[in-house]
């Protein structure tokens, strides 16, 4: 029955990544695709945002392929690096995702390293070819995860409080601003 549960959490989990990854990639499932997630990207300060746009939905359509199918099981992790990613993205909202937190890139996280830790389990490829992925590589996992969100991590850049090309608004003196000022004839 273990690996009937496994199976279970594995595809369903699986399938769900498999659709993120395509919301990011092609736009289905009510996605924005590569330009509109890009720009999102952009626009929370993940520069160039298409770039990493692209490198997000490979992640999750691909971990999610894998852990689908139960296999190379370890190296679905690639999608613990992507999570990490959007869970501080919205760690100001704290956890709960009716705010806008980070629980469900936490749930994702979590799921895809358990699996690495126990195995796939009995219904799987890793299974059907001989694979044997013994705990340590829930460790291994696991720092592939993390070394996957860095670039991301990295290159992250906060929005200036104010863009250097932006008026304030109450400064009359700024050409931007004198054009909206209308004097009745």
């Amino acid at each position: 029955m273990m690996a009937v549960g496994l199976l279970l959490i594995r595809v369903i989990v699986g399938m769900l990544l498999i659709g993120h990854g395509a919301q990011k990639l092609f736009g289905w499932f009510g996605g924005h695709g590569l330009v509109g997630t890009g720009a999102c990207f952009d626009g929370i300060g993940y520069r160039p945002g298409r770039r990493l746009a692209l490198l997000a939905g490979l992640a999750e359509l691909t971990g999610g392929l894998l852990l689908t199918l139960g296999l190379l099981t370890p190296l679905a992790a690639v999608i613990v690096g992507t999570m990490i990613t959007a869970a501080g993205t919205h760690m100001r909202n704290r956890l709960w995702v009716q705010n806008g937190g980070y629980e469900t890139p936490l749930l994702y996280a979590v799921t895809a390293l358990g699996v690495a830790f126990t195995g796939p389990g009995g219904v799987s490829l890793d299974r059907l070819f001989g694979l044997n992925w013994p705990w340590p590589y829930g460790l291994y996992a696991a720092a592939l995860g993390v070394l996957a969100a860095l670039p991301f991590v990295m290159v992250r850049r906060r929005r200036p409080a104010k863009e250097p090309d932006q008026p304030q608004r109450n400064d009359a003196r700024h050409p931007k601003q004198r054009l909206k000022i209308r004097i009745p004839v």
